[in-house]
C-alpha cells in the first residue's frame, strides 16, 4: 500500500484513529490524520497517561527528590492516619503501585467514592492494604493509582502539570499543558468521552494533582516523542531528560499472571509486548498507543477517540503501521 491506500484502509478498518506519527532512526517518516483532527489537535489518551506517569517518577528521583521506588508509600504523608486494623499499608512501596503489586481493599476501581471525595489523594490512600497482605499478585487499578500524583506533590511541592511542563513536555518541545477539572459527574463522564478534539490539558483533582491513571490529553506527535526518548534511554536531542537506568528498569519485564492481558509482561506502567525484543507500549482505552520497537529503531504513536472495547490496536501496528514505515 501506498500512503494514500493506507489512510483509507485505516479509515475503513480502525475508524476511531485521529492521528498516527511514527519515528524511524530519530525522523518522522510517517504522519496522518482522519476525523477532522489536525496535528496538533489533542486526544485523551487514556490510560496511557500512566505511562508518562512513570517517567515523571523517575524524573523526581534522578533529581532526588524521590529516594527511590523501593520507598514506602507512607513515608510520604506521615499526616495520614491509618484505619484502625489496617496493617498492610505501611510496607506498600512506590515500586508496588508502579508495577501493579499494590493490595487494594476494594474490587474495581471505587471511581464514584474517590471522585467524589474532597481529597482524591487520601481516599485512595483509604483503599490502600487489606487483610491478604503484600500477595505480589497483578493488580491493575486505575483511580487508586492517584496515590502517585500525591507522592509527586509531597516529594517536589509541584503539581503534577507543572513538574510535566518544566521537566518532560518543555525540554521535549510538547506545548505546555494546563489542568482542567470537572466540576460535575457529567463533565466528567463527557471529557473522558467525548470524541471531539481537546486542548493541551490533563484532567486534575480538586487540588489541582492531575490524574496519573488517565486524563492526559495529548497528540500523536508528542507521544511519539515520548516514545523516541524512551527508545534513546532517556535522551532527546542532546539532552539527557531522564536516566537510561530508570528506563532500563521501567521496561524490564515481570510477568503477569492470568489470563486477561493478551500474554503481555508489565514494568513500571509500560506494557511489554514482546520479551525477547523488549518491545514495550503505553496502551490506553479505544486504542492510544505509544509503541516503541529497539530492535528497528521504531516508535509509533496513534491518538483515538472514544470507542470502548479496543484490543486489537497493538496487533494492528505491527500487522500494518510497523511494516509500512520500516519500508520508508
Amino acid at each position: 500500500m501506498n500512503q494514500e491506500e493506507l489512510h483509507d484502509f485505516i479509515e475503513k478498518q480502525q475508524p476511531n484513529i485521529c492521528q498516527i506519527t511514527a519515528i524511524r532512526d530519530n525522523e518522522t517518516v510517517y504522519s496522518d490524520q482522519w476525523n477532522g483532527y489536525t496535528k496538533e489537535d489533542c486526544t485523551h489518551i487514556m490510560s496511557a497517561t500512566k505511562s508518562i506517569m512513570a517517567l515523571l517518577i523517575g524524573i523526581a528521583v534522578d533529581h532526588g527528590q524521590i529516594g527511590s521506588a523501593d520507598d514506602k508509600v507512607l513515608d510520604y504523608f506521615p499526616e495520614y492516619i491509618r484505619k484502625r486494623g489496617e496493617k498492610t499499608i505501611q510496607d506498600i512501596t512506590i515500586k508496588h503501585l508502579l508495577t501493579m503489586r499494590a493490595p487494594y481493599k476494594c474490587k474495581g476501581d471505587p471511581w464514584s467514592k474517590v471522585c467524589s471525595s474532597d481529597h482524591w489523594t487520601y481516599t485512595s490512600l483509604d483503599f490502600l492494604g487489606g487483610r491478604k497482605g503484600l500477595t505480589g499478585e497483578f493488580n491493575y487499578q486505575t483511580v487508586c493509582l492517584h496515590i502517585l500524583s500525591g507522592i509527586l506533590y509531597q516529594a517536589t511541592n509541584r503539581k503534577t502539570v507543572d513538574f510535566a511542563n518544566e521537566f518532560l513536555f518543555e525540554p521535549l518541545g510538547i506545548p505546555e499543558h494546563i489542568n482542567y477539572y470537572a466540576e460535575t459527574a457529567e463533565e466528567h463522564k463527557q471529557f473522558t468521552i467525548g470524541k471531539s478534539p481537546k486542548g493541551n490539558i490533563w484532567f486534575c483533582d480538586p487540588d489541582g494533582l492531575g490524574t496519573p491513571g488517565y486524563g492526559l490529553c495529548m497528540s500523536a506527535e508528542d507521544m511519539a516523542k515520548i516514545g523516541l526518548l524512551c527508545l534513546n534511554k532517556g535522551r532527546y536531542g542532546d539532552k539527557q531528560i531522564l536516566s537510561s537506568g530508570w528506563i532500563t528498569e521501567m521496561t524490564r519485564p515481570r510477568t503477569v499472571e492470568g489470563d486477561n492481558f493478551r500474554g503481555m509482561d508489565y514494568g513500571y506502567l509500560w506494557w511489554i509486548i514482546d520479551r525477547p525484543k523488549n518491545i514495550y507500549a503505553a496502551i490506553g482505552n479505544s486504542g492510544n498507543v505509544i509503541y516503541v520497537n529497539p530492535e528497528k529503531n521504531i516508535v509509533i504513536a496513534v491518538s483515538s477517540y472514544f470507542k470502548p472495547t479496543v484490543f486489537d490496536r497493538v496487533d494492528f501496528i505491527r500487522e500494518y503501521i510497523e511494516p509500512f514505515v520500516s519500508r520508508k
